[in-house]
């Protein structure tokens, strides 16, 4: 098992990629990185724009055929998933450039998590917070044997 805790600041998801991706190396899961990094990347940028400047935390546990992956923070508020939208109501948009604006095609990380995930879940702590998790399939059966 690994934890790590940091500062919920805009380099937290970088730096939290970095460490899985050589922690995956040591336990032979390289082949999985890319996965992994992707959804710790969604996560820590989750709980960073919920707790901005708040404590967030990172589990990651090898499990038999897994790795499961959790992050914490603070906040009380639960992810909301958006709807996947469909390429064909895609339009131009003039205001896309403009300081502030909200372009509506933030906010796909839930469904990106869903989609690499054999299992994903939000659990709330107690005094306050939630853990936001996710368990991606490591191809590798109990005995070592690929699948």
């Amino acid at each position: 098992m690994f934890d790590m805790a940091c500062l919920a600041g805009w380099t937290a998801p970088g730096r939290v990629r970095a460490v899985i991706g050589f922690r995956l190396g040591e336990w032979g899961l390289a082949a999985i990185a890319g996965d992994v990094c992707l959804v710790a990347s969604e996560l820590v940028t989750n709980a960073v724009e919920a707790a901005p400047d708040g404590r967030i935390q990172v589990r990651l546990t090898r499990e038999p055929e897994a790795v499961f992956l959790g992050v914490w923070d603070s906040v009380d508020v639960l992810p909301v998933a958006r709807r996947v939208f469909e390429p064909c109501r895609v339009t131009a948009d003039s205001q896309a450039l403009d300081p502030g604006h909200d372009d509506g095609l933030g906010g796909w990380g839930l469904p990106i998590v869903r989609a690499l995930s054999a299992q994903c879940g939000v659990e709330r702590t107690r005094p306050c917070g939630k853990w936001v998790w996710s368990r991606i399939s490591s191809g590798v059966l109990r005995d070592g044997v690929p699948r």
